[in-house]
């Protein structure tokens, strides 16, 4: 008898700890002080802790919940995320509610942190990448990448990649109107033109070809690409002329070929079809991918566009990549800004869209075992970011719906990958 006191006291310990403090609930609604953060979190457990995260589709804004650490506990507090200790009765009341059939929600596990790789020229640019932003706001790791990395077959090593403000076309942005004479145009230019004498290229454009095709390979092999503003439509336009120069004389000392439009072939893109080239080096556009922003008819205040609703259930790639506190987002402009509807390929999941002005500025498609999004404009939080402008400042934005849908995407690979394994 004297042993059963202390079976007893061990048993109701036990019982407790499994009842009143099994699982902490990181929501991601309005309750949410830092949404970005909170993805932080997510990918620090991932990626130092080893631990399964739930990412719990559509329920309180994609939610994200684990098992109990108090090391978690202390991360959230330092980095000011909201979160709440739940017993492991209300983690299975909860897990029964998403599974209810009637209900529009779904339940991913998070295993594994994908190993991320940015596309940039290791020197400094007179703009800022959103992304990049974001991954050091939210305390994610990354490397950055560029044509050398690329041509040598590196991308092998990362899940993710990214292209952000990128010109594939080998036109230096179209920046040669308004900035030839200024010091960081001039030694963009010669940078780019030393890599492509380095790697047995004649011109720029043709670099830029053979690195497009790389990362076309990544995506083919099982790679998860995300682009912004203009490496969206030049990756594609390039894609299409392969082998022909669509680039003027001030870009790579000949002129264009004037059949350049004829000789485009639309099929290897990505994302759009029967396209029309700007080529004037005067013009800074790159086609006509890009809605014309004098034909757009708004203004900051009611720049918006609006996510789709889909089944978590039974969509459930686009529901991961639209997780959200509002179905609403303010619009952002970028040297690429939002998509003509009528020149996305039939097979695109336009998964965001200003319908009254037929644009789509969140796209997502599939390209052999791999995926790609695209995602319009430059810096979800300034307007018009212009050249030279100081960067956003995330500190004063916690909780922006277009920064979310960046870090989305950088867990889906995570969550595709244990997709794959139940």
């Amino acid at each position: 008898m004297k042993y059963r006191f202390p079976f007893l006291a061990f048993l109701l310990v036990y019982a407790s700890s499994n009842l009143f403090a099994n699982r902490i609930l990181i929501p991601m609604d309005e309750t949410q002080k830092n949404h970005l953060k909170s993805y932080g979190i997510a990918f620090w457990l991932l990626d130092k802790q080893k631990a399964e995260v739930l990412w719990l589709l559509n329920y309180q804004g994609g939610s994200f919940m684990t098992r109990y650490q108090s090391s978690l506990e202390t991360e959230c507090k330092t980095r000011g995320v909201t979160y709440s200790v739940i017993s492991e009765i209300e983690a299975e009341r909860i897990e029964s509610e998403i599974s209810n059939p009637s209900v529009n929600m779904n339940m991913v596990k998070l295993l594994n942190a994908p190993k991320i790789a940015v596309y940039s020229p290791k020197t400094k640019q007179p703009w800022d990448d959103a992304v990049t932003m974001v991954l050091t706001y939210a305390e994610i790791p990354y490397s950055v990448v560029f044509d050398d990395e690329v041509l040598e077959g590196k991308l092998s090593e990362y899940d993710w990649l990214h292209l952000h403000h990128e010109d594939f076309t080998g036109q230096f942005g179209k920046f040669w109107a308004s900035y030839a004479n200024a010091p960081w145009y001039i030694s963009e230019v010669k940078e780019a033109e030393s890599m492509a004498m380095k790697h047995g290229f004649q011109s720029v454009r043709e670099l830029k070809t053979a690195v497009t095709l790389k990362i076309r390979d990544f995506c083919l092999g099982g790679g998860f690409l995300f682009a912004m503003c203009s490496a969206t439509d030049t990756y594609d336009i390039t894609l299409s002329a392969q082998g022909t120069d669509i680039c003027e004389s001030v870009f790579d000392g000949d002129p264009a070929d004037p059949m350049a439009q004829q000789k485009l072939n639309f099929d290897p893109c990505f994302a759009f079809k029967n396209f029309k080239l700007e080529t004037s080096p005067y013009v800074y556009e790159f086609s006509n991918i890009d809605v014309d922003p004098a034909k757009r008819g708004v203004t900051e205040e009611t720049d918006l566009f609006t996510l789709f609703d889909y089944s978590a259930k039974w969509d459930l790639i686009p529901s991961i990549l639209c997780q959200n506190h509002t179905r609403t987002i303010r619009g952002f402009m970028g040297q690429t800004t939002a998509y003509n509807k009528d020149l996305i390929k039939s097979d695109v999941l336009v998964m965001g869209e200003n319908a009254l002005l037929g644009e789509a500025r969140y796209i997502h498609g599939e390209m052999g075992k791999g995926t790609w999004t695209f995602f319009g404009g430059h810096d979800p939080e300034d307007y018009q970011h212009h050249v030279g402008e100081p960067p956003t400042d995330l500190n004063l934005h916690p909780n922006s719906p277009g920064y979310r849908l960046i870090l989305n995407n950088i867990l889906f690979p995570s969550a595709q990958k244990s997709k794959q394994k139940t």
